[in-house]
């Protein structure tokens, strides 16, 4: 059996451009990682939104609500950035690198109160 290894060692050795260095992210897809973050209602909206396609139960949507999300499927976030009912404008963010989100008020767009953005706190 060392002799199997040995032969293997060297055929790694000697083939080297067959392998590549894998960053975090590359490691994670390559083990099955999966990423942990959280999400915040800091708006006046009901905020429904996909996590990695899936739509997210009422009670998460509500305004002050907060939710922790394990994500095995890359960690996608849609949701939509108007407040308005009948209006539905949507938008992805990759929440891959996990952390402490939150929908807000997007004060940057004048003339649109209605208007959320998602933001990262932590």
């Amino acid at each position: 059996m060392s002799n199997i290894n040995n032969q293997m060692l060297e055929i790694a050795f000697n083939n080297q451009d067959l392998f590549m260095e894998l960053d975090e992210k590359d490691g994670e897809k390559v083990s099955g990682g999966y990423e942990v973050f959280t999400i915040n209602n800091e708006t006046q909206y009901d905020i429904n939104y996909f996590v990695d396609g899936k739509l997210t139960k009422p009670k998460f949507a509500k305004p002050g609500s907060s939710s922790v999300w394990t994500a095995y499927d890359g960690g996608i976030i849609e949701f939509d950035t108007d407040g308005r009912n009948d209006y539905k404008q949507w938008k992805k963010y990759d929440l891959s690198d996990g952390g402490v989100y939150a929908f807000r008020d997007n004060k940057s767009t004048p003339g649109n109160p209605y208007d959320i953005e998602l933001y990262k706190i932590s």
